[in-house]
């Protein structure tokens, strides 16, 4: 018996030195200043889970404004709102940049359906952002389906009078979802303008999302260099109706579909870039970006595209503020107008800073959706890059393993250059499109922690690239 305990104990003892031996070895291994820096990332991520603003900043913005499209009386109230709210964070300065937008309308809701077997089926449509509407009655015409503008330019003459449907679905099996937005969103931005080339009489489109559900995708469109009397309409329809579209064509090739949107595009209006400034205590000269866009869709509230983003900036400011962290650049929260249909607020912004010889050093951006945090993509030289991925030991403990080289955003990429470096934030991707540019992009999709998290997440590698980035030389740890 005595051997048995003796041979138990002897058991346990070893085992427990083991696990300690890979519990050390498991470990990261911080340098003094590396530890310093993990504190301070610590006290942003604590204040921003106990003391945030975020949520109910962002509560106030899509329940009391909702969709705020370019030119659109809700897009002004956002630029009022904005600057009211910098004033409370507590800016050194803040100011207004005038730029113009283009000021699309949607009008009345869209109308479509289609009767296959004797069955009239009414179908889930929204015009896409800069088509043209139909005739008052609408148009109605046999449907041919295409996968891919390779196949549609091959139809050639043969799509004249006729609406053609684009049904390329999303790649499934791609991990980031962006990746499958990105291989099916070009149907939706050039179809129209491939179609109208050759006499279709409009173009409908399969909604740029993973799931299958009943509420169709707006987003932008583009004829191109394509003539007036060219220019079709276009709309896009869920995923549920593609689908339902689809094996009814098989069954009935000559089915009719009718659809009916009154959209129209205004002269340009005058709207704003909303700019608030902490001036750096050691070189202000250098500047730092961080931000969103302040415009959306009509279709919803605009809360995952782009209020979280919006958001989390400013929080990413009084993160700053709350943890006495004053930056040693001069960091800008910048609130960018048109993103969704025009960039137009993203270029006036480079614009002026090009002509004003301003320094900037960096930038990043939130336009992803306010899920869980993932990590960065970096779009920087490669020595920044290489600085930034070491930084993943002090990010990692908070989920933040994506560090890695891609893009930036489309509001921050104008400002791109050999020694500025540019991020993107990156959340966790699996439901964004189940909301993107759709009516359920609303507040009640938003998860408050995940939105804290996200904050504190972009303040801590702001922090970092304000304290280690410089304009010409990276200084490395």
């Amino acid at each position: 018996m005595k051997k048995i305990i003796f041979s138990l104990t002897l058991s346990i003892f070893l085992f427990s030195c083991h696990k300690t031996t890979l519990n050390k070895s498991s470990e990261t291994i911080l340098s003094k200043e590396e530890k310093n820096d993990s504190t301070k990332i610590k006290s942003l991520f604590n204040t921003a889970l106990t003391e945030g603003k975020s949520y109910e900043w962002l509560r106030d913005l899509t329940q009391n404004i909702g969709g705020r499209l370019s030119g659109s009386k809700e897009a002004q109230m956002a630029v009022e709102w904005s600057e009211q709210l910098m004033k409370e964070v507590g800016f050194d300065s803040i100011w207004l940049q005038p730029v113009m937008v283009p000021h699309w309308i949607r009008g009345d809701k869209e109308v479509a359906n289609y009767t296959s077997n004797g069955v009239k089926k009414e179908i889930a449509i929204c015009a896409l952002g800069f088509s043209v509407a139909t005739p008052k009655e609408g148009i109605s015409a046999e449907v041919i389906e295409v996968k891919s503008l390779e196949e549609a330019s091959a139809l050639g003459t043969k799509m004249k009078g006729k609406i053609v449907f684009f049904n390329r679905a999303f790649d499934n099996t791609l991990i980031h979802t962006f990746k499958a937005y990105g291989g099916c969103v070009d149907q939706r931005v050039r179809g129209a303008a491939i179609c109208g080339k050759f006499g279709a009489k409009g173009v409908i489109v399969r909604s740029m999302t993973n799931a299958i559900d009943d509420f169709p995708h707006t987003g932008t469109m583009s004829y191109g260099d394509l003539p007036n009397e060219k220019h079709i309409p276009a709309a896009a329809i869920s995923s549920l109706a593609a689908e339902s579209l689809s094996k009814d064509l098989k069954k009935n090739p000559n089915l009719t579909f009718f659809f009916k949107q009154q959209c129209q595009t205004l002269p340009d209006a005058p709207s704003f870039n909303v700019i608030g400034e902490i001036k750096g205590s050691e070189t202000p000269e250098n500047i730092f970006v961080v931000g969103g866009h302040l415009d959306s869709w009509d279709l919803g509230e605009g809360a995952h595209d782009d209020g979280t983003g919006i958001v989390q900036s400013l929080e990413v400011a009084y993160l700053f503020r709350k943890n006495n962290i004053q930056p040693k650049n001069t960091l800008r929260v910048v609130f960018f107008m048109n993103e969704e249909n025009g960039t137009r607020g993203a270029k006036k912004y480079a614009e002026l800073a090009t002509f004003n010889k301003e320094n900037h050093i960096g930038g990043l951006e939130s336009d992803a959706g306010g899920h869980t945090p993932r990590g960065f993509s970096i779009d920087a030289n490669s020595e920044n890059t290489a600085l930034l991925i070491t930084w993943k030991k002090l990010l990692a403990p908070y989920g933040l393993h994506d560090i890695e080289k891609g893009g930036s955003g489309a509001d921050i990429s104008p400002l791109k250059g050999e020694d500025v470096t540019l991020v993107g934030y990156r959340p966790d991707s699996q439901r964004y499109f189940d909301y993107h540019h759709t009516s359920r992009d609303t507040f009640d999709k938003v998860n408050k922690r995940e939105l804290e998290l996200g904050s504190a997440s972009m303040a801590s590698i702001v922090y970092l690239m304000d304290k280690y980035l410089y304009k010409d030389t990276p200084v490395k740890l």
